[in-house]
């Protein structure tokens, strides 16, 4: 008995590599993301400090509420961009994408926003 030539649907299905696992960059990438956290911590440490501002508001010429913001702006965004730095790398390494980048552009964002909150608390301190 002859046995009919097998069809695509019944072969036995091919693993698919895709792109190949980079070790060199699951590496980088797990160190930066946690030098990137101990710059959370940093930047959220001196972002508190950014409170000291209201130290030069006499004569209710302040707005509190801005300076407020300003400083929770500063204290509380890092550890946001770290999360989602955390879970745009993963991500990324999950498909086997390079993601070493995805730290250092955090890094970045994270001074970026500093200055950011520093200039909001500037300006709710006034002239």
């Amino acid at each position: 008995m002859t046995y009919p030539a097998p069809s695509p649907s019944t072969r036995a299905p091919t693993r698919r590599t895709g792109r190949p696992v980079r070790v060199w960059d699951i590496v980088l990438t797990v160190l930066l993301l946690l030098l990137l956290a101990v710059f959370a911590a940093l930047a959220s440490y001196f972002g508190l400090f950014l409170g000291m501002a209201s130290d030069g508001c006499f004569d209710d010429n302040c707005d509190y509420g801005m300076l407020s913001f300003g400083v929770w702006f500063a204290a509380i965004s890092p550890w946001v961009i770290l999360l989602l730095a955390i879970v745009g790398a993963v991500t990324l390494l999950i498909v086997r994408r390079l993601a070493f980048w995805v730290p250092l552009t955090a890094a970045a964002l994270n001074v970026v926003i500093f200055f950011v909150a520093a200039a909001i608390v500037e300006a709710a301190v006034g002239p």
